[in-house]
């Protein structure tokens, strides 16, 4: 069975996996709480000014906004709830898929006036489809600059639309190839606005490469696998194998609880137990790919420090939380007492380490020595896990959170719109 088949079936699966369904209900929490978070943040509030003065048939809601069409929603929700880097992560898939996922399924489900309840299972089959792709694009595709919560994403987005649109497979098939021409989105604009904005492209060309398949646009047969098709375009060294699996993984997804990049969030865990102390030392190796991503070794920007393994150390260290956004400043960044901690921490590359684990020791002034380490892939239960996003969604919004937690609990009874009610501003 080929990708592209793969593809196509995930879209008309009636029976989807009960546990993958309670966890996609957790990632749609946890993707609304992130994109309300962030609607005052610089990238939101320049797309709602620039996308709202584009006018259209205002069908889907905009985060924090009116609504608008469908596709500049999609593409402003998308940047909104990436703003922050505060979305979900699958390892494997090596990207976000909530951020480029969900506002496709939500505007489509508004547009349609789907449930509820089908938004999140086309947010499902979207997320696992994109997981699939990421998986037969193999690291080499990430690792050579493409960041795949856009691109690999972008056919997730594409297969959530087109399930909630009603596609025949036809129409499907001619869907993901108009994506295969579309997907874009790059890693050096990681520390920038462009960053959150490949999650909103993802989302924006799912929703238009589904209405376009819908309107009668057809494509190349095969635009994934294909002659000169996304994979043998975008990938040096393509893994079909890894695309076939008899389960959803998507049930690995995981969760950020601090408000910076998932690669360094092992690290923080693994010195928690150690902070606020007072340091001679922190040698720390980690997965070799993240030295790439969130290495930055002199961050010149609140968002660059989200990307810097040294300062986040010096930040937990000097215990100030990582949890909150408004920890990661500009003035954070000039920090000399931050500075003084940083210089003292080394990062290298282990290849022994897989992306979510960390090993090293600290030095302590006393002279002292401590190894530390962390694995993000060990388990969480359910309930704890659940506990966790309904306080990191206080935290963020308020009582707001609360309403939205409602919401999801109960999403056999509401609609696509008003969940957009929900989101809209207050």
């Amino acid at each position: 069975m080929s990708t592209l088949d793969i593809l196509l079936a995930l879209a008309a699966r009636p029976d989807l996996p009960d546990d993958a369904r309670a966890m996609a209900r957790l990632s749609l929490f946890d993707w609304m709480v992130c994109g309300l978070a962030g609607v005052d943040e610089p990238v939101a509030q320049a797309l709602r000014a620039c996308l709202g003065g584009e006018g259209g048939t205002p069908v889907a809601t905009l985060m924090g906004g009116p609504r608008l069409p469908a596709r500049a929603a999609a593409m402003v929700n998308g940047a909104t709830s990436h703003a922050l880097d505060y979305d979900d992560t699958h390892f494997a898939h090596v990207g976000h898929l909530s951020a480029g996922i969900c506002p496709a399924a939500l505007a489509a489900g508004e547009q349609v006036g789907a449930s509820a309840a089908a938004v999140a299972d086309a947010f499902l089959v979207g997320a696992e489809a994109a997981i699939r792709v990421g998986l037969h694009l193999g690291r080499a595709h990430y690792d050579r600059g493409f960041h795949q919560t856009a691109t690999a994403g972008a056919f997730g987005a594409t297969v959530a639309a087109a399930r909630l649109y009603g596609l025949t497979p036809a129409q499907l098939r001619a869907a993901i190839g108009l994506c295969a021409t579309r997907a874009s989105g790059l890693k050096g604009q990681f520390g920038t606005m462009g960053k959150p904005l490949n999650a909103g492209i993802a989302a924006a060309n799912g929703v238009e490469c589904a209405g376009f398949a819908r309107a009668g646009l057809t494509s190349a047969d095969d635009g994934l696998e294909g002659p000169q098709g996304f994979i043998p375009t975008h990938a040096d060294a393509p893994d079909p194998a890894a695309a076939l699996s008899d389960r959803f993984l998507f049930t690995d997804i995981r969760y950020k609880l601090h408000a910076c990049c998932h690669g360094t969030h092992a690290m923080i865990e693994a010195l928690r137990p150690v902070a606020p102390a007072r340091i001679a030392a922190l040698e720390l190796r980690t997965a070799p790919r993240w030295l790439s991503v969130c290495d930055i070794k002199r961050p010149r920007t609140g968002l660059e420090v989200k990307f810097s393994y040294a300062w986040l150390a010096a930040m937990v260290l000097s215990g100030i939380p990582t949890a909150s956004d408004r920890s990661y400043t500009d003035a954070r960044a000039a920090d000399p007492l931050l500075a003084a901690i940083a210089r003292r921490v080394t990062v290298t590359g282990d290849p022994s380490l897989t992306d979510m684990q960390v090993a090293g020791e600290v030095r302590l002034a006393d002279g002292s020595r401590r190894a530390i380490c962390h694995d993000l892939a060990a388990p969480i239960a359910h309930d704890r896990l659940a506990e966790s996003l309904r306080a990191k969604g206080e935290a963020l919004i308020g009582p707001r959170a609360d309403l939205l937690w409602q919401a999801v609990s109960r999403l056999e009874s509401l609609s696509a719109r008003d969940l957009g009610r929900l989101l809209g501003a207050a």
